[in-house]
């Protein structure tokens, strides 16, 4: 098949979270699976121009009350043959943040500027003269291109191509003033017809829910809660009524990255058959944030937004969080990389003064992660929810083994610990609350000390554990082919 991802970012250009690394890492087993598969990104100032091959002639978008005109340039996805195309437009993308920066988190013309990346789209695929079967949008920020697709593009060369959307976060909606919406370029009634309108506002997200042929998300498990009014984010009924249209596929891992048999940024290697290495890691780790070089303690190692949905208040609330308790009441060692609201920040700097067992460091080095991985014996996330999670696969990559909370991805990725027989490759609870959390930590401590036997055979379970790309990517295929089915039966 032909295939056009849609998305506002790809690693290795251009990274804000997970959805990134998926479109990436999808792309590539998609085309070792042989399918023609292609991206295209906003062209931000973190993609120089240097390294791009320009195409001939200016790209034409017919968007707002006339059109807007960027160039394209060309690279291709490292790691295989996949085209990337990048529209460059000085107004809209030549700027330092993909959808804010710190002091404007939301810049105030993001509907403008993703509503021309939409519709460019198309534009894009008419200059290169390459109509692909499918559509694959990502988010809310392609939320749209299922919308001009069904709306704008029906009786053109775009009658046969299938939009699928995927949902990597329903948290995230793209809701703006409905007096952008004749930027759009669509007649007043699609304001209700096509699914924007969303309480007098435009919501970008529910649009491509309503009109994609068929919807997906990052995990089975994601696919079922969002169907809920707890994690439904107020669109759950529109979901339950597309629930035969939506599948949860669970993403994959790059192993090529992450894999402690051979990472760089690692002091030693190690493997499921020789776990020796990781000793050297945690020696290591504990050196980096200035902890005591100790082999007996339990390490429990945090990479994290510093932000609600990753249970941070139930962790590290000034006067009711569990933190200070864990680390005061157990014998054990914490570590935190992470940034995000600025209360929490202060919180876990102040904690990290107070006491002699957490530490923590504000900010993200890819390096300091993969030590952390590595040398960590348990990783906590204790997230409200998480539509798939990858830190928690890196972990039991490493033989790390998870405390989550049993939400989306965690859910369907950790198996919890049965003390009786030792099975189990993680530590799991249900409730989001301080008790939850410290009760949880305290099992897994529990176990490091009396159940040594137990944590090695888990460790090796857990990195036997494979989410491969390439098992994704023959879910996503099927699900390409259903949506074609539905597009040309229509």
């Amino acid at each position: 098949m032909k295939i056009l991802m849609v998305s506002s970012e790809a690693t290795p250009f251009a990274k804000s979270g997970g959805l990134a690394d998926m479109v990436g890492a999808l792309t590539r087993a998609l085309d070792r699976a042989g399918h023609d598969v292609r991206i295209v990104l906003p062209r931000y100032y973190c993609v120089p121009k240097t390294t791009l091959k320009k195409l001939e002639g200016p790209l034409c978008v017919p968007v707002g009350w006339g059109e807007e005109w960027c160039a394209v340039y060309e690279s291709t996805l490292p790691g295989c043959k996949a085209p990337v195309y990048f529209l460059d437009h000085e107004r809209f993308f030549g700027r330092d943040g993909i959808y804010g920066t710190k002091e404007e988190t939301d810049f105030r013309d993001n509907p403008q500027r993703f509503s021309f990346f939409s519709r460019a789209a198309f534009q894009l695929c008419r200059k290169l003269d390459w109509i692909p079967d499918v559509l694959h949008a990502h988010d809310w920020p392609a939320g749209l291109v299922p919308v001009y697709r069904r709306y704008v593009e029906s009786a053109s060369e775009f009658a046969r191509t299938a939009t699928v959307f995927s949902i990597h976060n329903l948290g995230y909606q793209g809701i703006y003033s409905k007096e952008i919406f004749p930027y759009f370029r669509l007649p007043w009634d699609l304001f209700h017809k096509a699914g924007l309108e969303y309480y007098d506002a435009i919501n970008l997200l529910k649009g491509a829910l309503a009109s994609s042929d068929q919807l997906s998300t990052v995990s089975p498990t994601y696919a079922r809660e969002i169907q809920t009014p707890e994690f439904g984010c107020s669109l759950d009924g529109l979901l339950r009524s597309r629930s035969s249209d939506l599948i949860g596929i669970l993403n994959g891992v790059d192993f090529d990255d992450w894999d402690p048999s051979s990472d760089r940024h690692l002091p030693a290697h190690y493997s499921a058959a020789d776990l020796s290495g990781k000793a050297a890691c945690k020696a290591a780790l504990q050196r980096e944030f200035g902890l005591p070089e100790d082999p007996d303690v339990p390490l429990i190692g945090m990479v994290t937004r510093l932000t609600d949905q990753k249970g941070i208040g139930e962790l590290f609330g000034p006067l009711y969080g569990s933190a200070y308790r864990i680390c005061t009441d157990m014998i054990l060692q914490v570590v935190l990389l992470g940034s995000g609201d600025r209360w929490c920040e202060d919180e876990v700097q102040a904690l990290a003064a107070r006491i002699p067992n957490f530490r923590a460091k504000i900010g993200y080095s890819d390096r300091t992660a993969h030590l952390i991985e590595a040398g960590s014996d348990f990783f906590l996330m204790p997230s409200r929810y998480e539509p798939c999670g990858l830190n928690q696969m890196y972990s039991l990559r490493y033989g790390t083994l998870p405390i989550v909370r049993r939400t989306g991805g965690l859910a369907d990725t950790v198996e919890n610990y049965r003390q009786d027989t030792g099975e189990g490759t993680g530590f799991l609870f249900d409730l989001l609350t301080p008790r939850s959390i410290y009760d949880t930590v305290g099992w897994a401590v529990w176990a490091y000390y009396n159940k040594k036997d137990h944590i090695a055979a888990m460790r090796k379970r857990a990195m036997t554990r494979e989410f491969t790309w390439d098992r994704a990517a023959g879910e996503y295929g099927e699900l390409y082919a259903r949506a074609l089915r539905r597009v040309r039966v229509d």
